[in-house]
């Protein structure tokens, strides 16, 4: 089997209403990567890098491409991109989507994954439980479940679309911190089992740390560092850094 397209980018300028968001920005991800964090205050450029990567946002210079072409202009290979390339968001399901089981949602994915000629040897009550709900909610309805509830699913169904490329925006905000370190570690296994490469940007330091052996670290749209989380806040060599260390001071004092 030929090895699945990387989704690269370069030196990527991008932003809202002719105002940078990310300036310069490279970055190459690889179907089987180890998980990447992407770290950085409110309004560093995390979610647009993201959205970017996505096809969401148009750069404004520079470029995102994946399999050669620019992913904001996919053309007839859109669906492909899709299922290649999927991004999960802290948003909600939809109105249609509440209305069915959990089963038939998480049986999407899966559906996706054969389309696309992946195979998933994981039936939906598995995929529950990497995402630790029990099992007997697979037969209620979207409508029925909390909000921390509904994330889960969404991400079950992400997982179960086997993507090369799984895209986290602040995937389990609506959870306990404890059960979120939970979550992350399973996440972090199958999708290293099944070698999807996953993204994750989030404000939870412990999250991006328990899932991520390495992160990104946005400030003023540009990548300042690189390396471990707490490991690379311990080392103050960007004013920004410095900043996101002191709100995290007992994780970054664990630092030799």
């Amino acid at each position: 089997m030929p090895s699945a397209p990387a989704l690269v980018v370069t030196d990527l300028f991008a932003g809202y209403e002719r105002s940078f968001v990310l300036q310069g920005v490279s970055l190459t991800v690889t179907p089987g990567d180890a998980p990447l964090g992407v770290v950085g205050e409110s309004g560093a450029g995390k979610t647009t890098l993201l959205r970017a990567m996505q096809g969401v946002v148009k750069p404004d210079r520079g470029s995102v491409t994946w399999n050669g072409r620019a992913v904001h202009r996919v053309g007839r290979d859109k669906k492909l991109f899709a299922s290649s390339v999927r991004r999960v968001l802290q948003g909600d399901l939809t109105e249609p989507e509440r209305a069915r089981t959990v089963t038939k949602l998480v049986e999407e994915g899966l559906k996706d994954a054969r389309k696309a000629g992946r195979t998933v040897n994981r039936s939906v009550e598995e995929l529950l439980d990497v995402v630790a709900l029990p099992r007997h909610v697979a037969q209620r309805q979207g409508y029925t479940l909390s909000g921390g509830e509904r994330q889960r699913v969404i991400l079950a169904r992400a997982i179960a679309g086997r993507p090369d490329i799984l895209l986290l925006d602040e995937p389990l905000t609506a959870l306990d911190p404890a059960m979120r370190g939970d979550i992350a570690a399973n996440i972090a296994e199958i999708t290293q089992d099944l070698g999807t490469a996953v993204v994750l940007v989030s404000h939870d330091l412990e999250l991006v740390s328990r899932m991520t052996d390495e992160a990104i670290f946005l400030a003023g749209g540009k990548i300042v560092a690189r390396g471990p989380v707490f490991a690379t806040l311990a080392s103050g060599e960007h004013p920004e850094l410095r900043e996101l260390a002191a709100a995290a001071p007992l994780a970054v004092q664990r630092i030799p």
